[in-house]
């Protein structure tokens, strides 16, 4: 076994204070970054890019090389179909772990590296971190014993790498559980002042975007991943089996649903502070109709009929259409169509 490694990291805490610790131990890293259009996270300190962004600062920061790797298409499969069940939203976290790495298996190969290390902390995560789930990951990817976790080594049994002396188990930790005190202390020793995603951020435990996923996957088939980015934006209306509404709540939320529209249809209200709204799935007239109700409803406009323009067809050549539309939408229909 040799001493390189292939060290997982997030761009949260854990992970730098775990990378830190087997560095330090004359390890070499190569640290993989994970990317995932459903990330939350920002710096606790000031806004920046996520947790791609983070990771990034803290290989720079370490003198590690880093790998990227986006959570694809075959991802989307995990979502659908999870072999060990969500937590309170549609988080896979069980199958995610498993998944990712199943692909870092692969990428030790490519690095020969001897080991994996990671900054998994026993009983932090309910789905994926507690001692009998993080057994059935190894087993599942064939990793056993390349597993390093070093903030709670001593509270699990030895590695390969401590058992063959690449590691001094005697530096590592024993932490477990949900508290955060020991990791602080530690990023203080590091003087690790500015770490960010302390308890991380996965869109898929969150109630309102779990709902969208839902519905996507009952009623939308041949799904790809642009099509669950877009559940991050705006309002979403279910028309019908294969057709909804996106609605923009604020500009920059207009802007992204713009530059998805590609050749499907878009609408706004005329000469009046509004959403930008996304017509997606073929609609009737009456869908139509029902589409412009509400983007005027969500408008600035007052009163009765407004102006309501369509855009149809491709970026190149769109096809301007102005409907006059009553603004006699119901709330409750309004809440009804809502997902």
């Amino acid at each position: 076994m040799n001493k390189r490694a292939i060290m997982l990291v997030s761009g949260g805490l854990d992970s730098a204070l775990a990378a830190k610790m087997i560095q330090d131990q004359g390890i070499s890293l190569v640290a993989v970054n994970f990317t995932s259009i459903f990330c939350t996270c920002t710096s606790n300190k000031k806004k920046r890019l996520g947790c791609s962004s983070e990771a990034v600062r803290l290989s720079n920061q370490l003198g590690i090389p880093i790998r990227s790797v986006p959570k694809g298409s075959d991802y989307l499969e995990i979502i659908k179909k999870p072999n060990f069940g969500v937590g309170k939203g549609v988080n896979p976290c069980l199958d995610c772990r498993i998944y990712m790495l199943e692909k870092v298996k692969s990428i030790m190969k490519e690095e020969d590296a001897s080991f994996i290390v990671t900054g998994e902390v026993v009983n932090q995560r309910p789905m994926s971190q507690m001692r009998n789930r993080l057994q059935l990951i190894e087993t599942k990817t064939g990793l056993e014993g390349l597993i390093l976790r070093p903030l709670s080594a001593k509270a699990l049994e030895p590695t390969i790498p401590e058992k063959e002396g690449i590691i001094d188990r005697i530096e590592l930790l024993d932490i477990v559980g949900r508290s955060r005190k020991l990791q602080i202390q530690k990023a203080e020793e590091y003087m690790l002042v500015d770490y960010p995603c302390g308890t991380g951020g996965c869109l898929l435990t969150d109630t309102n975007f779990s709902r969208k996923v839902k519905d996507i996957f009952e009623h939308d088939e041949n799904l790809v991943m642009a099509d669950l980015e877009l559940l991050k934006f705006g309002r979403h209306f279910r028309l019908n089996r294969g057709c909804k509404v996106v609605v923009g709540r604020n500009e920059d939320e207009n802007s992204a649903i713009q530059r998805r529209a590609g050749g499907e249809y878009t609408l706004e209200v005329e000469n009046v502070p509004g959403p930008i709204a996304l017509l997606k799935g073929g609609p009737s007239k009456d869908e139509i109709i029902t589409a412009a109700k509400i983007v005027l409803r969500y408008s600035d406009h007052q009163g009765g009929s407004g102006s309501v323009r369509l855009l149809s067809g491709s970026n190149e050549q769109k096809i301007s259409t102005i409907l006059e539309i009553e603004n006699d939408l119901p709330p409750q229909a309004l809440r009804t169509l809502q997902i």
